[in-house]
Protein backbone atom coordinates (compact mmCIF):
# COMPACT_ATOMS: atom_id res chain seq x y z
CA UNK A 1 0.00 0.00 0.00
CA UNK A 2 1.02 3.66 -1.28
CA UNK A 3 0.24 6.68 0.51
CA UNK A 4 1.13 10.03 -0.71
CA UNK A 5 0.08 14.14 -0.68
CA UNK A 6 -0.14 13.63 -4.33
CA UNK A 7 -2.88 10.70 -5.53
CA UNK A 8 -1.50 10.34 -8.51
CA UNK A 9 2.11 10.03 -7.52
CA UNK A 10 0.61 7.30 -4.90
CA UNK A 11 -1.03 5.39 -7.70
CA UNK A 12 2.02 5.34 -9.83
CA UNK A 13 3.92 3.65 -7.02
CA UNK A 14 1.07 1.19 -6.65
CA UNK A 15 0.60 -0.04 -10.21
CA UNK A 16 4.81 0.09 -10.35
CA UNK A 17 5.61 -2.13 -6.87
CA UNK A 18 2.33 -4.37 -7.31
CA UNK A 19 1.01 -2.72 -4.49
CA UNK A 20 -2.48 -3.19 -2.67
CA UNK A 21 -3.83 0.12 -2.49
CA UNK A 22 -2.89 3.78 -3.13
CA UNK A 23 -4.11 6.13 -0.98
CA UNK A 24 -4.24 10.15 -1.80
CA UNK A 25 -3.02 11.20 2.18
CA UNK A 26 -1.39 10.13 4.64
CA UNK A 27 -4.07 10.29 7.10
CA UNK A 28 -6.63 7.98 5.09
CA UNK A 29 -2.91 5.18 5.12
CA UNK A 30 -3.02 6.11 8.83
CA UNK A 31 -6.47 5.63 9.56
CA UNK A 32 -7.34 2.71 7.29
CA UNK A 33 -8.17 -1.00 9.86
CA UNK A 34 -6.43 -2.79 7.48
CA UNK A 35 -3.00 -1.32 7.98
CA UNK A 36 -1.42 -2.71 10.57
CA UNK A 37 2.34 -1.30 9.65
CA UNK A 38 3.08 2.10 8.42
CA UNK A 39 6.49 2.60 6.87
CA UNK A 40 7.44 6.77 7.31
CA UNK A 41 9.57 7.49 4.06
CA UNK A 42 9.34 11.12 3.71
CA UNK A 43 12.07 14.16 4.71
CA UNK A 44 12.95 13.82 8.50
CA UNK A 45 11.42 17.50 9.37
CA UNK A 46 7.94 15.28 8.80
CA UNK A 47 9.01 12.39 11.08
CA UNK A 48 8.32 12.85 14.44
CA UNK A 49 4.63 13.95 13.20
CA UNK A 50 3.71 11.01 11.12
CA UNK A 51 4.88 8.50 14.10
CA UNK A 52 3.04 9.59 16.48
CA UNK A 53 -0.40 9.81 14.78
CA UNK A 54 0.38 6.30 13.42
CA UNK A 55 1.25 5.28 16.83
CA UNK A 56 -1.93 6.74 18.38
CA UNK A 57 -4.01 5.44 15.59
CA UNK A 58 -2.47 1.67 16.64
CA UNK A 59 -0.11 1.15 13.95
CA UNK A 60 3.40 -0.16 14.16
CA UNK A 61 6.11 1.87 12.51
CA UNK A 62 9.17 1.75 10.94
CA UNK A 63 11.00 5.54 10.44
CA UNK A 64 13.41 6.07 8.47
CA UNK A 65 17.09 7.25 9.68
CA UNK A 66 17.79 9.81 10.49
CA UNK A 67 14.16 9.65 12.52
CA UNK A 68 14.14 12.99 13.80
CA UNK A 69 16.02 16.33 13.62
CA UNK A 70 16.50 16.85 17.11
CA UNK A 71 17.37 14.65 20.31
CA UNK A 72 14.49 16.10 22.17
CA UNK A 73 12.08 14.64 19.62
CA UNK A 74 12.68 11.22 20.82
CA UNK A 75 10.86 11.48 24.29
CA UNK A 76 7.58 12.02 22.58
CA UNK A 77 8.30 9.20 20.11
CA UNK A 78 9.49 6.96 23.22
CA UNK A 79 6.70 8.23 25.03
CA UNK A 80 3.75 7.55 21.92
CA UNK A 81 5.54 4.22 21.40
CA UNK A 82 5.13 2.96 25.24
CA UNK A 83 1.28 3.72 24.98
CA UNK A 84 0.17 2.58 22.09
CA UNK A 85 2.43 -1.05 22.84
CA UNK A 86 3.61 -0.58 19.62
CA UNK A 87 6.96 -1.69 17.62
CA UNK A 88 8.66 1.38 16.15
CA UNK A 89 12.15 0.55 14.47
CA UNK A 90 14.12 3.16 13.21
CA UNK A 91 15.02 2.23 9.28
CA UNK A 92 18.69 1.99 9.69
CA UNK A 93 19.64 -0.77 7.00
CA UNK A 94 23.59 0.07 7.41
CA UNK A 95 23.04 -2.12 10.69
CA UNK A 96 21.80 -5.31 9.00
CA UNK A 97 24.62 -5.49 6.67
CA UNK A 98 26.15 -8.44 5.55
CA UNK A 99 29.13 -6.05 5.90
CA UNK A 100 28.56 -4.96 9.21
CA UNK A 101 27.35 -8.13 10.82
CA UNK A 102 31.10 -9.87 9.06
CA UNK A 103 32.91 -6.95 10.94
CA UNK A 104 30.69 -7.44 14.14
CA UNK A 105 32.12 -10.98 13.85
CA UNK A 106 35.34 -10.61 13.17
CA UNK A 107 36.05 -8.16 16.23
CA UNK A 108 33.87 -10.16 18.50
CA UNK A 109 36.21 -13.55 17.40
CA UNK A 110 38.81 -11.94 18.09
CA UNK A 111 40.20 -11.89 14.76
CA UNK A 112 42.67 -8.80 14.59
CA UNK A 113 43.32 -9.04 18.49
CA UNK A 114 43.23 -5.80 20.37
CA UNK A 115 41.56 -3.22 18.69
CA UNK A 116 43.68 -0.33 18.06
CA UNK A 117 42.52 1.96 15.72
CA UNK A 118 40.01 2.39 13.01
CA UNK A 119 39.33 4.62 9.56
CA UNK A 120 36.29 4.62 7.86
CA UNK A 121 35.74 5.98 4.21
CA UNK A 122 33.27 6.98 2.23
CA UNK A 123 33.71 9.90 -0.26
CA UNK A 124 32.11 10.38 -3.57
CA UNK A 125 30.56 12.74 -5.95
CA UNK A 126 26.79 12.62 -5.50
CA UNK A 127 25.89 16.60 -5.65
CA UNK A 128 21.83 16.79 -5.24
CA UNK A 129 19.55 18.95 -7.91
CA UNK A 130 18.90 22.06 -7.00
CA UNK A 131 15.21 21.37 -6.03
CA UNK A 132 15.97 18.34 -3.94
CA UNK A 133 14.90 18.76 -0.77
CA UNK A 134 17.70 17.73 0.38
CA UNK A 135 19.03 21.12 0.21
CA UNK A 136 16.74 22.61 2.56
CA UNK A 137 18.18 21.89 5.94
CA UNK A 138 15.32 22.48 7.60
CA UNK A 139 13.67 20.13 5.88
CA UNK A 140 16.11 17.63 5.79
CA UNK A 141 16.63 18.31 9.54
CA UNK A 142 20.77 19.41 8.46
CA UNK A 143 23.67 19.13 6.12
CA UNK A 144 24.61 16.40 3.86
CA UNK A 145 25.97 14.33 6.55
CA UNK A 146 23.10 14.79 9.11
CA UNK A 147 21.23 13.39 6.29
CA UNK A 148 23.41 10.47 5.02
CA UNK A 149 26.27 10.72 7.10
CA UNK A 150 24.84 9.40 10.34
CA UNK A 151 24.25 5.43 8.52
CA UNK A 152 28.19 5.88 8.21
CA UNK A 153 28.90 6.79 11.54
CA UNK A 154 25.85 4.13 13.10
CA UNK A 155 28.22 1.58 11.37
CA UNK A 156 31.47 2.89 13.23
CA UNK A 157 29.41 2.67 15.96
CA UNK A 158 27.82 -0.49 15.72
CA UNK A 159 30.35 -3.45 15.59
CA UNK A 160 30.69 -3.91 19.71
CA UNK A 161 33.00 -1.36 21.05
CA UNK A 162 30.79 1.91 21.71
CA UNK A 163 32.04 5.47 20.64
CA UNK A 164 32.59 7.64 23.64
CA UNK A 165 33.94 10.73 22.76
CA UNK A 166 33.58 12.38 19.39
CA UNK A 167 35.06 15.84 17.52
CA UNK A 168 34.08 17.14 14.07
CA UNK A 169 36.07 18.58 11.70
CA UNK A 170 34.67 20.53 8.64
CA UNK A 171 36.32 22.13 5.54
CA UNK A 172 35.28 25.91 4.64
CA UNK A 173 32.44 25.40 2.17
CA UNK A 174 32.93 25.76 -1.87
CA UNK A 175 30.88 29.39 -1.53
CA UNK A 176 30.46 30.63 -5.09
CA UNK A 177 31.47 27.31 -6.35
CA UNK A 178 29.33 26.48 -9.70
CA UNK A 179 28.10 23.25 -8.10
CA UNK A 180 27.25 24.83 -4.67
CA UNK A 181 25.86 27.82 -6.29
CA UNK A 182 23.41 25.93 -9.31
CA UNK A 183 23.21 22.53 -7.42
CA UNK A 184 23.98 21.47 -3.79
CA UNK A 185 24.45 23.75 -1.45
CA UNK A 186 24.79 22.09 1.32
CA UNK A 187 28.14 21.58 3.17
CA UNK A 188 29.01 17.86 1.93
CA UNK A 189 32.38 17.05 3.84
CA UNK A 190 32.87 16.12 7.01
CA UNK A 191 35.94 14.50 9.21
CA UNK A 192 35.16 13.15 12.42
CA UNK A 193 37.82 11.90 14.80
CA UNK A 194 36.44 9.31 17.70
CA UNK A 195 37.55 7.67 20.84
CA UNK A 196 36.07 3.75 21.87
CA UNK A 197 35.32 2.50 24.81
CA UNK A 198 37.66 -0.34 24.73
CA UNK A 199 40.09 2.76 24.19
CA UNK A 200 41.04 2.58 20.28
CA UNK A 201 40.88 5.75 18.01
CA UNK A 202 38.83 6.08 14.99
CA UNK A 203 38.06 8.41 12.42
CA UNK A 204 35.70 8.60 9.63
CA UNK A 205 36.30 10.50 6.32
CA UNK A 206 32.79 11.63 4.56
CA UNK A 207 32.23 13.97 1.57
CA UNK A 208 29.81 13.56 -1.51
CA UNK A 209 32.12 15.89 -3.44
CA UNK A 210 34.91 14.48 -4.12
CA UNK A 211 35.66 12.91 -7.33
CA UNK A 212 36.03 8.61 -6.71
CA UNK A 213 36.52 5.28 -8.58
CA UNK A 214 32.86 4.17 -9.65
CA UNK A 215 31.38 6.79 -7.79
CA UNK A 216 32.36 5.53 -4.48
CA UNK A 217 34.80 2.33 -4.59
CA UNK A 218 36.57 3.01 -1.41
CA UNK A 219 38.85 0.95 1.31
CA UNK A 220 38.26 1.22 4.79
CA UNK A 221 40.16 -0.80 7.87
CA UNK A 222 39.91 -1.51 11.16
CA UNK A 223 43.66 -2.31 13.26
CA UNK A 224 44.70 -4.51 15.55
CA UNK A 225 47.42 -5.62 18.09
CA UNK A 226 47.10 -9.23 16.00
CA UNK A 227 46.24 -8.26 12.28
CA UNK A 228 44.63 -6.17 10.06
CA UNK A 229 40.70 -6.11 8.41
CA UNK A 230 40.54 -4.33 5.31
CA UNK A 231 37.20 -3.87 3.87
CA UNK A 232 35.53 -2.14 0.56
CA UNK A 233 33.41 0.72 2.24
CA UNK A 234 30.43 -0.68 0.61
CA UNK A 235 30.27 -4.35 1.55
CA UNK A 236 31.65 -5.51 -1.39
CA UNK A 237 34.54 -7.72 0.44
CA UNK A 238 36.04 -8.33 3.81
CA UNK A 239 40.02 -9.22 3.97
CA UNK A 240 41.39 -10.35 7.81
CA UNK A 241 44.86 -10.89 8.49
CA UNK A 242 45.79 -11.83 11.87
CA UNK A 243 47.67 -14.66 13.14
CA UNK A 244 46.44 -17.26 10.74
CA UNK A 245 46.71 -17.21 7.09
CA UNK A 246 44.38 -13.87 5.45
CA UNK A 247 40.27 -14.73 5.13
CA UNK A 248 38.56 -13.51 2.26
CA UNK A 249 34.45 -13.25 2.07
CA UNK A 250 32.36 -11.25 0.04
CA UNK A 251 29.60 -10.47 2.57
CA UNK A 252 26.86 -11.10 0.25
CA UNK A 253 25.22 -9.19 -3.15
CA UNK A 254 21.39 -10.70 -2.14
CA UNK A 255 21.26 -8.47 0.54
CA UNK A 256 23.79 -6.11 0.79
CA UNK A 257 21.58 -2.66 1.88
CA UNK A 258 20.62 -4.93 4.08
CA UNK A 259 16.93 -4.14 3.86
CA UNK A 260 15.56 -7.49 3.66
CA UNK A 261 17.68 -8.30 7.47
CA UNK A 262 15.74 -5.17 8.71
CA UNK A 263 12.50 -5.93 7.52
CA UNK A 264 12.87 -9.49 8.90
CA UNK A 265 13.84 -8.03 12.57
CA UNK A 266 10.67 -5.56 12.29
CA UNK A 267 8.47 -8.01 11.33
CA UNK A 268 10.18 -10.62 14.45
CA UNK A 269 9.37 -7.74 16.49
CA UNK A 270 6.23 -7.25 15.77
CA UNK A 271 5.50 -11.03 16.31
CA UNK A 272 6.90 -11.56 19.39
CA UNK A 273 7.18 -8.50 21.08
CA UNK A 274 11.29 -8.31 21.48
CA UNK A 275 12.67 -4.85 21.00
CA UNK A 276 14.06 -4.40 17.36
CA UNK A 277 18.04 -4.44 16.95
CA UNK A 278 17.89 -0.89 16.06
CA UNK A 279 15.13 0.57 18.25
CA UNK A 280 14.67 4.21 19.19
CA UNK A 281 17.17 3.92 22.03
CA UNK A 282 19.69 2.61 20.00
CA UNK A 283 19.08 5.66 17.62
CA UNK A 284 18.92 8.04 19.84
CA UNK A 285 22.45 7.09 21.18
CA UNK A 286 24.21 7.81 17.30
CA UNK A 287 22.10 11.22 17.51
CA UNK A 288 23.88 11.58 20.26
CA UNK A 289 26.91 11.39 18.91
CA UNK A 290 25.66 13.83 16.29
CA UNK A 291 25.09 16.67 18.89
CA UNK A 292 28.47 16.53 19.68
CA UNK A 293 30.10 16.80 16.26
CA UNK A 294 28.52 19.77 15.36
CA UNK A 295 29.05 21.52 19.16
CA UNK A 296 32.18 21.09 18.15
CA UNK A 297 32.05 22.56 14.58
CA UNK A 298 29.98 25.15 15.61
CA UNK A 299 26.98 24.99 14.71
CA UNK A 300 24.17 22.41 13.09
CA UNK A 301 24.90 22.33 10.07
Amino acid sequence: MYASRDRTRADDYCRRFGGAQAYGSYDQAIDDPAVDAVVVAVPPACHLDLTVRALERGKHVLVEKPAFPRTADYAPAIAARDRARRVVIVGENDHYKPLAAGLRALLADGAIGDMLLAHFVTIARRLKASADWRNDEAVAGGDAFFEEGIHWLHLANSLGPRITRITGFRPEPAHGHRDAAETDRRAKTLMVAFQYDNGAAGALYYSREVPSLFRGLRLSKIFGRDGIVTFESNGLVIVARGKTFPRVSVPGLRDIRGYRAMYRDFLNAIRTGAAPEMSLERALEDQRLMDQVYRTIGDRG
